[in-house]
């Protein structure tokens, strides 16, 4: 049975950290999708020369830049037309002496009532916002969050948390800790080197949880991550479309050498950094160095998902109907979201997906292809999202359905994944693949033929539910050699209308297939 609409409201999410404030708004719609509408992040230094004292305290001119910008994000969520606003605070507030103060002017000035969350509490969050965006399959990963005061650390699978801390390693703590003069000049290897022992002192539990568990990836997130990927693809002319941004042990090592050895005026012109992250930036890459040291680390993927993410991803989680609230796998869960929020007929895309998946492992049986299951995975996902194009036109959908599943957050896909699904709609009507638009995709020799004979597939799929009514019950390869390729279909409908859609395709796939074609239409009792 299916469960009723689900009433459209717009929801704002707001994470008041140490270093930055974030806000995510996102509209909850009637068929249990979510639409985006904003994100906004703004640097504030809530915490800024509050680890120096013996009791921490917020500062004034800290606290009005964090109440500047807070009325900001809930003005803008108001606009949109938000009805709930969600915000916590972590490591800053939750340690500042004086954090019932802030918390009463930032009610009283910004309409904002915001909840303190612990550091554990403040993981879980971070957990649930990266692993729902990655595929882990089976295996165990470190997932870390390096904010401006804390660290946290988590190691799980893709749905259960089995180790979970918050330590005091943050990027802006370490620098007021150990480099008050390193902001502005290069700091000393030596100093650089007692801020990789502190952090490396404070790691040993962790780290010994993770070799007994037996980890075998690792996430980040952060803007310090993420910041300090870039500059390594800069350093190293790396391209983010081969592996995602990454950061590897043996060039951060590099990076960071660079970072310390320049005062702060040349360190805020290397290429790929971000300038208002200069004076901090050497800390976090000490806490990020010692990390994949002590656990062994050769690389970490960084991920663009963090608390807010999980903040949305814990209140989906209550709410009965959401995919996220299911058992069920991060990729499909990605591909029903994207499919839900540009409205497709998910009816008639269960059914092409099913007939394709048919044909598919039909045409493996007789030779016609010998791709394996993780070809099927994607034949399976772009049937299902091969319309999703009619979202903004008709007219040549399958060119708008390519557009939106290349620029949309799949989750769980890398990007070869998302390209190979993209084009597969793309070809699944109207011009057929060739080798020279594919390689314009960047697509290798491989994953062109994939595209090739996965999108002639979903086009005869598509064609036969043609009418959208799902008059067929079963279609399969039954006879395939050099001369005669047959395809029998069964159904006790009146197919006409597929019949002529078949009929209309039959030279083109006659051409790819290099055999005459023949479709021999059944009755289910011949089942």
């Amino acid at each position: 049975m299916e469960n009723p609409p689900h009433p459209s409201k717009i929801v704002a999410f707001i994470d008041i950290g140490t270093n930055s404030v974030r806000l995510l708004v996102v509209r909850l719609n009637p068929n249990y999708s979510y639409t985006i509408i904003s994100q906004e992040k703004e640097i504030i230094r809530l915490g800024e020369n509050e680890f120096q004292e013996q009791s921490a305290s917020l500062h004034p001119e800290a606290m009005k830049r964090a109440i500047l910008v807070c009325k900001k994000f809930v003005e803008l969520s108001k606009t949109y037309g938000a009805e709930e606003i969600i915000a916590v605070a972590t490591s800053a507030v939750r340690e500042a002496s004086n954090k019932n103060e802030f918390l009463d002017l930032l009610e009283k000035e910004a309409g904002l009532i915001v909840k303190i969350i612990s550091g554990r509490e403040e993981a879980r969050l971070v957990y649930l916002g990266i692993s729902s965006g990655v595929d882990i399959g089976n295996s165990r990963a470190l997932f870390f969050d390096l904010g401006g005061g804390s660290l946290e650390i988590i190691i799980g699978t893709q749905s259960k948390i089995e180790y979970i801390e918050s330590l005091k390693l943050g990027a802006i703590r370490l620098t007021e800790l150990y480099l008050q003069e390193g902001r502005i000049a290069p700091v000393p290897k030596k100093v650089y080197g007692l801020m990789q022992q502190h952090v490396r002192e404070n790691l040993l539990w962790a780290s010994h949880k993770s070799k007994i568990l037996k980890v075998g990836i690792a996430f980040g997130t952060s803007g310090t991550f993420t910041n300090l990927a870039e500059i390594s693809n800069k350093m190293f002319k790396t391209s983010e479309k081969i592996k995602g941004l990454t950061l590897e042990r043996g060039r951060l090592k590099t990076v960071a050498e660079t970072l310390y050895s320049l005062p702060l005026d040349q360190r805020k012109r290397v290429s790929g950094i971000n300038p208002d992250r200069a004076d901090i930036i050497v800390a976090g890459a000490a806490v990020i160095e010692s990390l994949m040291q002590e656990f062994d680390l050769k690389e970490i993927k960084v991920s663009s998902r963090g608390l807010r993410d999980g903040m949305l991803v814990d209140y989906l989680s209550k709410i009965k109907g959401f995919p996220l609230t299911h058992d069920i796998p991060i990729r499909e869960r990605s591909v029903i979201q994207l499919g839900r929020s540009c409205n497709f007929d998910e009816k008639h895309s269960k059914i092409v997906s099913d007939l394709s998946l048919q044909l598919f492992d039909s045409a493996k049986r007789l030779g016609i292809h010998n791709f394996g299951q993780a070809e099927r995975e994607l034949m399976r996902y772009a049937s299902l999202l091969h319309d999703i194009g009619d979202f903004i036109s008709f007219n040549d959908h399958q060119i708008h359905s390519y557009y939106i599943i290349s620029h949309a957050e799949l989750l769980g896909f890398d990007q070869n994944e998302v390209a190979v699904i993209a084009n597969i709609a793309r070809f699944h009507r109207k011009k057929f693949p060739d080798s020279k638009a594919l390689k314009n995709e960047e697509l290798d020799p491989y994953s062109q033929e994939v595209v090739k004979t996965l999108s002639t597939l979903l086009r005869i799929a598509e064609n036969l539910d043609r009418s959208h009514c799902g008059h067929i019950q079963k279609a399969e390869f039954t006879q395939a050699n050099s001369k005669l390729i047959t395809i029998s279909v069964w159904s006790n409908a009146d197919c006409r209308f597929e019949e002529w859609r078949l009929t209309e395709n039959i030279d083109a796939l006659e051409q790819f297939y290099g055999a005459k074609l023949a479709i021999n239409w059944e009755k289910p009792n011949s089942l």
